[in-house]
C-alpha cells in the first residue's frame, strides 16, 4: 500500500449494529486521492438514487485528505460527505483541526456510516478497533460538554467529529464540530448525523503513518517552512485569521450588505469592527490546526460586556463575521462573538444561519412578519439583540426559530406572502460572503458545481492566486474564460482531496509544491502535475454524475436576481454591474464538457476511467 494511507476504511451500518473493515484497492487511492475524491467514488457506487437524505439508505462519509496525518506542511484537513438534505444534491463539508489526522492514527482512510440507530450512539476507534457506544447521556448536550464528558470518560488523547443540539433536532442547518472547535459546516451533513442518532465519532491511535521516503518529506517540511516563517502573511493570519482578508474584498465588491441589496458605504460606512484590531479585541490565544506552524485560529477572553461566553471560546472568521455583520447591517463585533459561539456550541452552519437571519429581517422591514410572529422580537435591520434572540430559538428549534432553522428557501415556503424575493440561496443552499459581482469566478462555482452554494470547490481565483501551473497556464490570461473556471476548479479540487488548507495554499505553495508531498509521501512516481490535474477533473466528474443522477440540473441552483445585479446596484464597487450568468455558465460547461443541464458527457467520463459512471449516466449508449 502506498505511504501516507492506511489501506483501510470502516464500514457502519448503525441499523444492525455492525461495524466492519475493508480494504481499498490502491487505484482508488491513486485515481481520487482522498478527502471527497474517495467519499465520492464509494459513494456513487454503493448508494442509488432517490435515497431520503435524512433515511437509513443515505451514507454518511468521514473522509481524510491524502495528506492529513503526514508531516507534510498544511496537510490537515477532513470532509464530511453524503447526499445533503438541505439541496438533496452531492454534499460535502470540510474542516480542519485534529480530528482527520486521528482518524487515520486510529486505523482509517474514511468512516462511511449507513443506517439508523435505535438510540443514541458514538463511535469510538481506538488503534483499529471499532465499537458503537451508548450517547444518552451525552444527547441534549453542547458541543463543548460533549467533549468534556468523553475526554473525561477516554482521556485527552483522543479527538472527535460530533453534532449539538441542532444536529439532533435535525436541522438542515446542521454542521459537524471537531474537538478543536473547527467546523464542517455546509450541506446540512449534521442534520445527517442527527438523523442517524451518531452523536460523535471518537478517534485515538499512534501518532504516525507510513512514508515512501520520510527523508524527502522532511526535508520539503524544512523548505516550505522557512518560506512561510519569513512571509509577512503569517504575522497577518495569526493577529487576524481570515478577517485579515476583509478589507480586500470590502473594496473589491465581494462583502454583502442588507440580504443582498445594500451596498458600502451608503448602507453601513464603517465596517472597522470586522478586520484588523477590530477582531482582534477579544483574542487570548492562538491555536493552530495539526502540526501547522501558523497557528490562525484564536481563543477568547471570556465575555465581560454585554454578551457573556466562556473563555477559550473561538473567534468569529471572515464568513461569519459578514453574515452575522453587514448582512444583518449589524457592527456590534460583540454579539457577532457570540453568534459564532452559540452556533459552535449547537453545532449550527453560521453562514446559512447569518443568511437565514438577513431573510428574516428583510421579511420583517417589508411586514411579511410582524412581532407576533416573532414573539415580540423587532427582527430591524442592525439590531444586534434581536439578531441574538433570533439566533438562540433557531438553533433550539423553538418558536419563529422553527421556521428558520431548515434555510432561508423553506422558510420562505412557510411564510408565504410573497417572501421568496427575499431567500437569497442556490438550490437551497445560503450563499458565501463573497458576491459574484465583485469576484465573477464564482459565478460558474455557485451555480455549476454539483454541490451549489459553496466557495472552496475552485474557480479561477485559486489557479491566478497560486500561480501558472508550473509555467503550462497562465490563469490571469483567461479572466472570465470557461478554461480558467474549469483548471482551477481540477486544480481545487486536488488541494481538497490531499487535505492541504486552501487558505495558506494560495499564499505559499505551487502545484508542484503538491507533487512533490504526494511523490514523497505515496511513493508513486507520478511523474508530472498533469496527473495530479486528472485526479482533479476525475473528482469534479464523479461529484457532478452524483448531482445529475439524482435528476438536479444547473437551472436547479440559479441565483437570484440581486447577487448578479439585475438590477444592478446603483452605489458601491459593484455599481453598475450586471453579470451574464448564462453566458459564463455556458462557457464553463462547454469547457468541462458537460451538457447544458449540467450532465458530464459519456467521452469525457470513459477518457477518465469512469465507465461505470458513463453506464448510470448515459445507459442507452
Amino acid at each position: 500500500m502506498a505511504g501516507g494511507y492506511t489501506g483501510k476504511v470502516l464500514n457502519v451500518d448503525l441499523s444492525n449494529r455492525r461495524v466492519q473493515p475493508e480494504a481499498l484497492d490502491e487505484k482508488i487511492y491513486r485515481g481520487f486521492l482522498g478527502g471527497y475524491g474517495l467519499g465520492a467514488r464509494v459513494l456513487f457506487s454503493r448508494q442509488r438514487a432517490g435515497v431520503d437524505p435524512l433515511g437509513p439508505e443515505n451514507i454518511l462519509g468521514f473522509t481524510t485528505g491524502l495528506l492529513a496525518g503526514t508531516p507534510a506542511l498544511f496537510g490537515t484537513r477532513f470532509c464530511v460527505v453524503g447526499k445533503s438534505p438541505l439541496t438533496s444534491a452531492w454534499g460535502n463539508a470540510h474542516s480542519g483541526g485534529f480530528f482527520g489526522s486521528y482518524l487515520k492514527f486510529s486505523g482509517y482512510d474514511a468512516v462511511f456510516v449507513s443506517g439508523i440507530s435505535d438510540k443514541p450512539v458514538y463511535l469510538f476507534i481506538d488503534n483499529g478497533k471499532a465499537e458503537l457506544r451508548d450517547a444518552s447521556a451525552l444527547w441534549g448536550k453542547d458541543t463543548r460538554e460533549t467533549e468534556g464528558l468523553i475526554t473525561g470518560e477516554l482521556g485527552r488523547n483522543v479527538r472527535m467529529a460530533m453534532i449539538g443540539p441542532s444536529g439532533e433536532k435535525v436541522s438542515l442547518l446542521a454542521s459537524v464540530i471537531s474537538s478543536d472547535g473547527r467546523a464542517a459546516a455546509r450541506c446540512g451533513m449534521g442534520a445527517v448525523m442527527g438523523a442517524k442518532k451518531l452523536k460523535a465519532i471518537v478517534a485515538r491511535g499512534k501518532d504516525s503513518l507510513p512514508l515512501a521516503d520520510a527523508e524527502e518529506v522532511a526535508r520539503l517540511r524544512k523548505k516550505h517552512l522557512a518560506a512561510v516563517m519569513e512571509s509577512p502573511m503569517t504575522k497577518d493570519f495569526r493577529n487576524y485569521g481570515t478577517t485579515g482578508y476583509t478589507q480586500f474584498y470590502l473594496e473589491n465588491g465581494e462583502v454583502e450588505f442588507k440580504n443582498w441589496a445594500g451596498a458600502w458605504p451608503k448602507d453601513m460606512a464603517d465596517v472597522s469592527p470586522f478586520y484588523g484590531e477590530g477582531t482582534a479585541q477579544f483574542n487570548e490565544k492562538n491555536y493552530s490546526c495539526y502540526r501547522c506552524p501558523v497557528g490562525c485560529g484564536a481563543r477568547l477572553k471570556a465575555g465581560a460586556g454585554e454578551y457573556k461566553w466562556e473563555a477559550g471560546s473561538r473567534r468569529a472568521e471572515y464568513e461569519t463575521l459578514i453574515q452575522f455583520g453587514t448582512l444583518c447591517l449589524n457592527d456590534n463585533a460583540e454579539s457577532v462573538a457570540k453568534a459564532n459561539d452559540i452556533c459552535n456550541r449547537y453545532g449550527i452552519d453560521t453562514i446559512s444561519a447569518g443568511g437565514a437571519l438577513a431573510f428574516a429581517m428583510e421579511c420583517y422591514q417589508n411586514g411579511l412578519i410582524t412581532k407576533e410572529d416573532t414573539e415580540g422580537i423587532e427582527l430591524t435591520w442592525g439590531n444586534h439583540r434581536a439578531m441574538v434572540a433570533m439566533l438562540e430559538k433557531l438553533v433550539r428549534r423553538e418558536g419563529f426559530g422553527a421556521v428558520l432553522a431548515d434555510g432561508t428557501r423553506r422558510a420562505a415556503e412557510r411564510i408565504g406572502r410573497g417572501s421568496e424575493r427575499y431567500a437569497v440561496h442556490a438550490g437551497g443552499q445560503e450563499m458565501p460572503a463573497h458576491d459574484p459581482k465583485g469576484e465573477p469566478a464564482y459565478t460558474a462555482l455557485y451555480t455549476a458545481d454539483a454541490a451549489p452554494g459553496l466557495h472552496c470547490g475552485g474557480s479561477e481565483t485559486y489557479a491566478a492566486a497560486t500561480g501558472r501551473f508550473n509555467g503550462k497556464f497562465d490563469a490571469a490570461s483567461y479572466a472570465g474564460r470557461g478554461e480558467a473556471h474549469s483548471l482551477g476548479r481540477n486544480f481545487v479540487h486536488v488541494l481538497n482531496a490531499t487535505g492541504i488548507c486552501l487558505l495558506y495554499f494560495t499564499t505559499w505553495f505551487t502545484l508542484k509544491d503538491v507533487l512533490d508531498n504526494v511523490n514523497a509521501v505515496t511513493g508513486w512516481g507520478i511523474k508530472d502535475t498533469d496527473e495530479l490535474l486528472a485526479c482533479g477533473e476525475r473528482i469534479a466528474n464523479i461529484r457532478q454524475a452524483f448531482t445529475a443522477r439524482e435528476g438536479l440540473t444547473v437551472a436547479d441552483f440559479h441565483m437570484p436576481d440581486r447577487v448578479i445585479g439585475r438590477p444592478p446596484l446603483k452605489t458601491g464597487p459593484t455599481a453598475g454591474r450586471t453579470l451574464d450568468t448564462e453566458l459564463m455558465v455556458r462557457d464553463f460547461l462547454k469547457a468541462a464538457d458537460w451538457d447544458p443541464a449540467g450532465k458530464p458527457s459519456r467521452n469525457k467520463l470513459l477518457s477518465l476511467g469512469l465507465d461505470d459512471v458513463a453506464a448510470a449516466l448515459w445507459p442507452s449508449d
